[in-house]
């Protein structure tokens, strides 16, 4: 038994989907339609029948829901009257007809249409039944007693309703029942079913209220408690008024504990906080103890306890984003999204937070400001750098005079959120002295067993940070105590290429300095020459910041140059370069082009990237002085002397004797003398540089070399390979000597530096000299030692000679 629609109406018709809200057959109801697809649906229908379907979203939060997102089952409903408000929303009053099912969905051009089924409602009238409906009104009409917003008159139009089902539809169209639920009642063509569910939530309704309504007696007597103890205050008020107390103090106590409650702290961070109000009440108003408990309970009330950003963590978001705003560093963010891959399956961070290490410009707080918009998540950033006082993080005691929380604090309450980004920036750059440790307090901050419970000197309340992402940032790490270190997950980020300099310029620094400086493309262009040019003769650097202060002062001064009515187009190029930027400032370290004695070319590693290192050696006469200049470091110093002892011990593979340091003197320099230089690593090309300066071999001007030497000879790993091997490749090096230990390293280096270098591995010094020099070494070793041996048996038949008092020159006693 069904009651059809007069109106005939076709089986494709515009969809509006809901949000929060089920529509039932007979209801009407009032909607507001904002979104743009839901307008254009609406508009298809007005100059026609009227008819469309509703069907309810699967997620509220959803602007722009695709057909996966909507239930299956809706109805179809008439547009009863329509009017369009002045903030560009559309209000319309619909009538429910029928249940329908959507079978397809067709997408138009503004939005969808879908293909319908209409839905037979299925009962037979029977006893049961009758009593089931007597049963679904009774219940009612407790419910009705019980909820006195609903009005009885309400009740009197449910009972005259003949047909079960619309009857069902209309009870359930007054409960309080969540979306989800509603939607199941929509989708129930069987009328008994119907009803036997509608029953079950009728009754779970009706026991809510009862409980409700005891509840409600309760709360009125505590109520009028409550309001007892308001007015006497009040009282109270006005007699303190009378006797001239200061005006206003009750009221600002009441609005303390307001903002206490909507703060939603923890329980026992609220018990103290009214704590804290009750010792406010009772002082006077202008005291300085009173300034300091409000000072602090602001500082309470204003951290977010219970806000929290939306965030999301979707791998292919930040993926894009990381992609979006950095080119290249391919390495860096595949570790990147692999530590969040694991972020997003477990929940947390493992324990360990990111440190990003490398040397300064090459993109590490851009990274970590990427990573927190990709999880639409607030950023925050602290500096650490030059930081000794651990009260700087852990805050200072309120006994203290102007007193503040430590910056962990101070910075989530600037963001308004409880799980935001932090950037832990220049973590290298911390020390101690007498007045604490920070490392140890980032230790515990950084714990994730212990920062569930971290507790800043100030607040002397426990606040937890588990839900904040720590991101830390280095230009070293050696300076970073071991304790620490070994809590972070260190992604080295060793710098750019030539081309990707280039590559990022044109993508990102120039339309940005073009921007800031009110030019346009039409105003100036630049040649990948000229760019090289300002790279390699502007700037020394592994990262983009002098680049970027070079475009920026080219750019500055062709808007000068517009400004005095100069318009033309600029096309910056080599020839051009002097006048926009002047003199160039460093002469690009190159290879030298002939063989020299005595010069090998080492590779350092600088805090502002790579370098070649020429050391140069000179054998003078002398009495066994080692001269080191060119503001070498003590562990510089000590591989030249291993690399000397080393020398001395293959002498007379070198065709020299072991002794020939007794009658010279030996000059190492390093060029550049106003630089400090230090590390290990030029340690085997200290020993090429003297092993050519002794043997008078000439070294191979286009070979660079790093590697720790041993006095047995050995080659050592070094660190920085991927920034040493820019350097060579800048400096136009043919072949590169690594450490044999370090092949592995090859493998995390991009084939663009490898590509132009003869990269050999080595692990004694015997290798780099057959490498290195321009010819073999001559095994003179068995002439070295005769002759060694012809002047000792000389000597020794002299001394004898003289012993037995016979002359050596006449031979007369």
């Amino acid at each position: 038994m069904v009651k059809n629609s007069a109106k005939k109406w076709n089986d494709e018709l515009p969809l509006v989907p809901l949000r929060n809200i089920v529509v039932f057959p007979h209801m009407i109801v009032p909607l507001f339609v904002g979104r743009e697809k839901s307008i254009h649906a609406l508009e298809q229908v007005m100059g026609g029948d009227k008819l469309l379907v509703l069907a309810t979203q699967k997620r509220e939060e959803l602007e722009d829901p695709e057909p996966e997102d909507i239930h299956s089952k809706g109805i179809l409903v008439e547009i009863v009257q329509h009017l369009k408000l002045p903030d560009g929303t559309t209000k319309v009053l619909v009538e429910g007809i029928s249940r329908v099912k959507i079978k397809k969905f067709l997408k138009q051009e503004n939005f969808y249409k879908v293909q319908i089924e209409k839905l037979e409602e299925k009962f037979e009238l029977s006893v049961e039944l009758e009593a089931l409906v007597r049963l679904v009104i009774e219940s009612f009409e407790a419910y009705v007693k019980l909820n006195k917003k609903i009005p009885a008159e309400t009740l009197m139009s449910i009972i005259n309703v003949d047909d079960p089902g619309r009857l069902a539809d209309l009870i359930a169209s007054y409960l309080v029942l969540k979306v989800e639920e509603k939607q199941e009642m929509l989708e129930m063509v069987d009328v008994r079913k119907r009803l036997e569910k509608l029953n079950d939530f009728l009754s779970r309704e009706n026991e809510l209220l009862e409980v409700e309504k005891k509840l409600h007696g309760k709360v009125k007597d505590q109520i009028e408690k409550v309001q007892k103890e308001y007015y006497l205050k009040e009282k109270l008020k006005a007699i303190q008024e009378e006797l001239g107390s200061e005006e206003g103090e009750l009221s600002e106590i009441d609005e303390y504990k307001k903002k206490i409650r909507e703060a939603k702290m923890p329980i026992d961070i609220e018990k103290k906080a009214l704590k804290e109000i009750g010792r406010l009440a009772h002082m006077q108003t202008l005291s300085a103890e009173a300034g300091v408990i409000r000072t602090y309970l602001d500082w309470l009330i204003e951290l977010p306890w219970a806000q929290k950003s939306k965030a999301v963590l979707d791998i292919k978001e930040v993926k894009k984003v990381l992609e979006a705003d950095h080119y290249g560093l391919e390495k860096v963010k595949e570790r990147i999204l692999e530590y969040f891959a694991v972020f997003k399956i477990t929940k947390k961070a493992q324990g360990t937070i990111l440190c990003l290490a490398g040397p300064p410009g090459v993109g590490k707080t851009s990274i970590a400001q990427s990573i927190a918009r990709a999880m639409k998540r607030e950023f925050a950033r602290i500096s650490l750098g030059g930081m000794r006082d651990e009260a700087e993080l852990r805050g200072h005691r309120r006994t203290y005079v102007g007193s503040l929380p430590g910056r962990i604090i101070q910075s989530i309450h600037r963001v308004k959120s409880s799980n935001p980004v932090i950037l832990l920036d220049e973590i290298d750059k911390i020390s101690t002295d007498y007045r604490g440790d920070p490392a140890a307090v980032l230790m515990e901050i950084l714990d994730p067993e212990q920062n569930v419970n971290f507790s800043d000197h100030y607040l002397e309340v426990a606040y937890d940070l588990s839900d904040i992402i720590f991101i830390a940032t280095a230009n070293t790490l050696h300076n970073i105590p071991q304790a620490l270190r070994d809590r972070m997950e260190v992604i080295t980020i060793s710098g750019y290429t030539e081309d990707e300099k280039i590559e990022i310029a044109f993508r990102y620094l120039l339309p940005k300095q073009l921007k800031k400086n009110g030019l346009t493309e039409k105003d100036v262009t630049f040649t990948k020459e000229g760019l090289r040019m300002i790279i390699n003769e502007y700037t020394k650097e592994a990262g983009l910041r002098d680049l970027e202060r070079n475009l920026s002062a080219i750019c500055r001064k062709i808007t000068r140059e517009k400004l005095e009515g100069k318009a033309k187009l600029y096309k910056i190029s080599r020839h051009n370069m002097h006048f926009f930027l002047g003199v160039p400032k460093f002469k690009q370290e190159k290879a030298h082009k002939k063989d020299r004695v005595g010069v090998a070319l080492g590779l350092a590693w600088t805090e502002a990237g790579g370098d070649i290192l020429p050391i140069e050696v000179t054998i003078l006469p002398g009495h066994r002085a080692l001269m080191l200049t060119g503001k070498m470091g003590e562990v510089m110093q000590e591989s030249a002397k291993a690399a000397l002892s080393y020398v001395r011990s293959i002498a007379p593979k070198l065709g020299v004797e072991y002794n020939f340091y007794r009658k010279t003197d030996i000059h190492i320099h390093v060029p550049e003398g106003a630089i400090p230089k230090d590390g290990p690593s030029a340690g085997i090309a200290l020993a090429t540089a003297l092993a050519s300066a002794v043997s008078g071999i000439p070294i191979k001007g286009k070979v660079a070399m790093t590697g720790e030497i041993t006095l047995r000879g050995r080659v050592l790993p070094i660190g920085g390979l991927k920034s040493k091997l820019l350097a060579a490749g800048r400096a136009e090096i043919e072949t590169v000597l690594i450490p044999q230990d370090n092949v592995k390293d090859l493998k995390e280096i991009s084939n663009k530096i490898k590509r132009n270098l003869k990269i050999i591995a080595v692990s004694h010094m015997d290798q780099v000299l057959a490498y290195a020099l321009t010819k073999p070494l001559e095994n003179k070793e068995k002439d070295v030692i005769e002759k060694e041996s012809n002047k000792t048996r000389k000597r020794t038949n002299l001394d004898n000679q003289l012993r037995a008092g016979i002359s050596p020159y006449t031979g007369d006693e």
